[in-house]
C-alpha cells in the first residue's frame, strides 16, 4: 500500500498528465483529424429550367408536377398553326426560287446554241464574202479586156457589199449573243443566291415550328409547373423545372480549418436526417475555388476599422457512389451529415467524360471499402 507522500506524487503526476492531455486535445489543429464532419450539407441538383424558344398560346400540357419523364418526352405543345402557314409559305418561295434557277439554266443552254448558230452564220458569211471578192476580181478583169460586161462587174461589186453587210450583221449578232450569255449567267448567280436565302428561310421556319414541341432535354422529374392550357408564353419564359434525380450530389460547407487534408476522390460516409439508420457512400468530387461569401453581391473588405476574424466555409461537392438503392429516396434540399475519411488512400485513375445528364466530368478514383460509423 502506498504511503501518503507516494500517493500524492502519483496523483499529482496523473493530474499533470491529464492537464497536458486536455491542453493538447483542445489546442490540436482541427485539420489534423483523420475524419472531417459537418452538418452544414444538403442534397443538390443542377435544375433545368424549361422555357420556350417561340412565343404563342399553350395548346397542351403533357405532364404534371412530380412526374418522371425521359429525354425526348413531350412536355408542352404550343399552338403551331401560324408557324405551319409560315412553313408552307417558305416552301412555296423556295420552290419558286428553284424554278427561276432552272429557267435561267435552260436559257443559258439555249443561249449557247444561239451563239453556235451565230458563229456558223458568220463562218458562212466569211466564205460568201471570199467568193464575192473573187467574183468581183474576175468580172473586173473580164471587163477590162472586153470579154465581160460592165453590168456583170457592177453586180459583182453589189454582191460583195451585200456579203460584207451580212458578215457585219452576223458578227454583231454573235457578239450580242455572247453579251446576253453574260447577263444570263449573272442572273443565274443572283437566282442561286436567292434560292439559298429561300431555303434558309424555309429551314428557319421549320426550326421554329419544331420549337412548338417543348420536349425534355434530359431524364428527370417535373416540378414548379407554371404552364397552363390557353396561357400565352413568351420566349424565355419559364414553363417548368426539370430535376435530374439520377444526378444528385451533396454540397457540404466545411470550415477552412478542416480542409488541409481533404482531397478529390476521398471516401465519404453520408448520414441523411430524413433516412435515420441509413448510411450512404460517396466520394469527394471537387473543392470550390472560393468561399461562398466571396461571390456575395457585397464581398467583405477588412482594410479599415476594427477586424474580427471569422472562420470561412468553402463548399465541397460530394458525388454519391452508384448502385445504392437507398439513394433513390433522396430529395433535393435534404440535410446531410457527411464524414470525409481523410486518412484513406486515394489513387485518382482518370477523369470520366462529361455525362449527358449533368455535363460535368466525374473523377474516377480507386477507393478502398469504407467502414460505417
Amino acid at each position: 500500500m502506498l504511503n501518503k507522500p507516494s500517493f500524492r506524487v502519483v496523483a499529482g503526476a496523473a493530474v499533470v498528465l491529464i492537464a497536458f492531455g486536455a491542453l493538447w486535445i483542445l489546442n490540436r489543429p482541427e485539420s489534423g483529424a483523420p475524419r472531417q464532419e459537418t452538418d452544414d450539407a444538403y442534397v443538390r441538383a443542377d435544375f433545368t429550367v424549361i422555357a420556350p424558344q417561340v412565343a404563342g398560346a399553350i395548346q397542351r400540357v403533357a405532364v404534371e408536377d412530380h412526374q418522371a419523364v425521359k429525354a425526348g418526352d413531350l412536355l408542352v405543345q404550343i399552338d403551331d398553326r401560324d408557324l405551319r402557314i409560315a412553313v408552307e409559305d417558305a416552301k412555296a418561295r423556295a420552290a419558286s426560287a428553284g424554278a427561276v434557277v432552272s429557267g435561267l439554266s435552260a436559257q443559258i443552254q439555249r443561249q449557247h446554241s444561239l451563239i453556235g448558230q451565230a458563229g456558223a452564220a458568220l463562218t458562212a458569211d466569211e466564205a460568201n464574202l471570199k467568193l464575192a471578192t473573187v467574183n468581183l476580181e474576175r468580172f473586173t478583169n473580164l471587163a477590162k479586156d472586153g470579154s465581160g460586161t460592165l453590168q456583170a462587174q457592177q453586180q459583182a461589186e453589189a454582191q460583195l457589199q451585200v456579203q460584207r453587210a451580212a458578215r457585219d450583221r452576223d458578227r454583231a449578232a454573235e457578239q450580242a449573243a455572247r453579251e446576253q450569255l453574260l447577263i444570263l449567267q449573272a442572273d443565274l448567280e443572283k437566282a442561286r443566291a436567292d434560292a439559298l436565302v429561300a431555303k434558309a428561310r424555309q429551314a428557319d421556319a421549320e426550326l421554329k415550328l419544331s420549337y412548338t414541341r417543348v420536349v425534355a432535354p434530359t431524364d428527370g422529374v417535373v416540378d414548379q409547373r407554371g404552364a397552363r392550357v390557353g396561357g400565352y408564353v413568351r420566349v424565355g419564359e419559364s414553363l417548368l423545372t426539370l430535376v435530374p434525380m439520377e444526378a444528385l450530389y451533396v454540397e457540404a460547407n466545411f470550415r477552412e480549418t478542416q480542409l488541409a487534408r481533404v482531397q478529390v476522390g476521398q471516401p465519404v460516409h453520408l448520414g441523411v436526417d430524413a433516412l435515420p439508420g441509413v448510411t450512404l457512400e460517396g466520394h469527394v468530387e471537387s473543392l470550390a475555388p472560393a468561399s461562398g461569401v466571396s461571390f456575395s453581391p457585397v464581398p467583405p473588405h477588412n482594410a479599415t476599422g476594427n477586424f474580427t476574424k471569422i472562420v470561412q466555409r468553402l463548399p465541397v461537392r460530394i458525388r454519391l457512389d452508384p448502385g445504392q438503392a437507398e439513394a433513390k429516396r433522396l430529395r433535393v434540399g435534404m440535410s446531410v451529415r457527411p464524414l470525409i475519411d481523410t486518412a484513406a488512400p486515394v489513387e485518382v485513375v482518370a477523369e470520366a467524360p462529361a455525362t449527358a445528364t449533368t455535363g460535368r466530368a466525374t473523377a474516377a478514383a480507386t477507393i478502398p471499402a469504407a467502414t460505417t460509423r
